[in-house]
């Protein structure tokens, strides 16, 4: 259950605010809401809350999780699928929608080793892009640094 004031995460859209709880009536039936507002760009989202454990929304994670990102983020035995683009991108946006921050590391390691192998496709670039900013903002928020620092050492990582 979050309160209001709680900051949560919202698979594929980042971070974001619990604003409210609201209580709504659809179908004839009342049920309650939470309303969410993404940091990132002020969208506003209405999660029913009994459904909130299963669209993904979650809580940031904690400091100590954040020595298991970095560690999948550096891990360079691996393995990029060989298959056409598409069927990567499937994947990638499957592994995104999950909202698991590790999962998302995975993508963001897996598209920086395949595009120092070849170029990306555009959909490929925008998911890279995705993937860094989504995880970029909850790791500066957990450990009250700047992104840009986040984004340095994230960089230096992959490198």
């Amino acid at each position: 259950m979050f309160k209001i004031g709680d900051l949560a995460v919202y698979p594929a859209h980042g971070v974001g605010k619990i604003e409210s709880v609201e209580t709504k009536s659809i179908g004839g039936k009342k049920q309650d809401f939470y309303i969410m507002r993404i940091l990132d760009n002020d969208m506003k989202i209405m999660i029913p809350v009994p459904n909130a454990h299963t669209v993904g929304l979650r809580g940031l994670i904690g400091l100590e999780d954040i020595s298991k990102v970095y560690d999948i983020l550096q891990k360079r035995e691996v393995s990029v699928n060989g298959g056409t683009w598409n069927r990567r991108y499937r994947e990638y946006m499957e592994k995104i929608k999950t909202g698991s921050i590790y999962e998302l590391a995975e993508v963001l390691r897996d598209l920086t080793v395949l595009k120092g192998d070849k170029e990306l496709s555009f959909g490929e670039r925008k998911m890279l892009d995705t993937a860094r900013t989504l995880l970029l903002k909850e790791l500066s928020i957990v450990q009250d640094i700047s992104e840009e620092e986040v984004d340095k050492g994230i960089r230096d990582m992959l490198q």
